[in-house]
């Protein structure tokens, strides 16, 4: 073994700075991912200080943890909970998406943007970080009401969504018709693939899941379970899908066995720990001197996620015939973007669809908009409580 000193030095780097960031933001009573961001921003090659030598190495850590991400979601994903505000959730959400990436249209149409460019920064947009408001919902103990069932409703859709804008992104950059017929293609021969291996899968993982249970072994247990997420995120791969895709279809099969609470709790530890290398490196991408020179276009994104998006979802969800007070709510909760948006911007970063100069604004709007919106939700859901 090849021992290398500077890889062990970037990783307590990293994990030093999530430590000191979770620390500061949760004594600010904010989000952990803020404090995740700031901490990357502080040991990023763009700031003075303590400097991780190859960022590139830990985007590797990112990727695993957007696996990981959405193989959890799978497995969490409670169809009971999405039927208890289905109309608003199932509707609402793509509508809501629908009508952002049209706002960023007209946007991008004002800036001189790309059409497949202003659809990509529609999609950025429009996708709430369900971690960051269940976050907030919980320290409020309002996650478990209707309120927080019709936000968190909404936010599982678009996660749903995200899967498909994955695939979807990329082939905007040439809507031509023997591109389209060559994506419904590759989609065509991906589904005649996947269709046996699910059902394969369906029928399998619950049995082996059983299996393993019954040795008493947590170790073998959680190996089994990282084999069935990251195997499956494979195979979607290798059939020209994401690997998120995979991810999260391998949770769906996870959450269909008797063990899905058992996965998910031992799954959670390994996944909240590349979590937070994911978004400490993505504070490390973060260059605060180019944010300064765009700092015209970070208003924009920062507008269009906390103004555009409230209006857009307040009489969206007034629409459904909730209260004004419940639509005005959930139009401050979802004005934020997090996880999934740093997902989505670097599929349509590698796609040549943004350029560094969105990308750097998206990683600065996305903290902005998550410090603005912690405040506002705090605000919102006390005065609705003294309603």
């Amino acid at each position: 073994m090849v021992d290398d000193p500077l890889f062990v030095r970037d990783l307590a780097y990293v994990i030093g700075a999530a430590l000191v960031g979770g620390v500061l933001a949760w004594l600010a009573r904010q989000p952990l991912i803020l404090g995740y961001v700031v901490g990357g921003i502080i040991i990023g090659p763009f700031t003075p200080g303590p400097t991780v030598s190859d960022v590139h190495t830990f985007e590797l850590f990112a990727e695993v943890a957007v696996v990981l991400l959405m193989f959890s979601i799978g497995i969490e994903f409670s169809l009971r909970d999405l039927l208890r505000v289905k109309w608003i959730a199932v509707v609402g959400g793509p509508l809501g998406i629908v009508l952002s990436i049209a706002l960023s249209l007209v946007v991008g149409s004002a800036l001189g943007w790309p059409g497949p460019q202003a659809i990509a920064v529609g999609a950025i947009v429009s996708v709430a970080s369900t971690m960051v408001l269940a976050r907030l919902l919980l320290d409020q103990q309002a996650l478990d009401t209707p309120l927080g069932r019709v936000m968190i409703g909404i936010t599982l859709v678009e996660d749903l969504v995200v899967v498909i804008l994955t695939v979807v992104l990329p082939a905007l950059s040439a809507l031509t018709p023997d591109r389209l017929l060559a994506l419904a293609f590759a989609l065509g021969r991906a589904g005649v693939i996947m269709v046996p291996f699910v059902f394969l899968a369906a029928w399998a993982v619950p049995r082996l899941l059983t299996r393993v249970v019954a040795t008493a072994n947590d170790e073998l247990f959680l190996l089994v379970t990282l084999a069935i997420g990251l195997g499956t995120a494979a195979v979607t791969h290798a059939a020209g899908l994401s690997f998120a895709l995979g991810a999260f279809l391998a949770g769906l099969i996870v959450n269909s066995s008797a063990h899905a609470h058992q996965t998910l709790l031992r799954l959670l530890p390994i996944r909240d720990i590349f979590v937070a290398l994911f978004f400490v490196t993505v504070g490390a991408l973060i260059d605060p001197a180019a944010l300064v020179s765009h700092w015209r276009l970070v208003t924009v994104l920062v507008a269009m996620i906390v103004i555009g998006k409230f209006v857009i979802w307040a009489p969206i969800v007034r629409a459904f015939r909730y209260p004004w007070a419940t639509a005005v709510s959930v139009g401050i909760g979802l004005g934020q973007i997090g996880e999934f948006s740093f997902v989505l911007v670097q599929v349509a970063r590698s796609a040549g669809q943004v350029g560094d100069d969105l990308y750097q604004a998206t990683l600065a709007a996305s903290v902005l908009t998550i410090l603005i919106n912690g405040i506002g939700v705090k605000i919102s859901l006390r005065r609705l409580a003294w309603r």
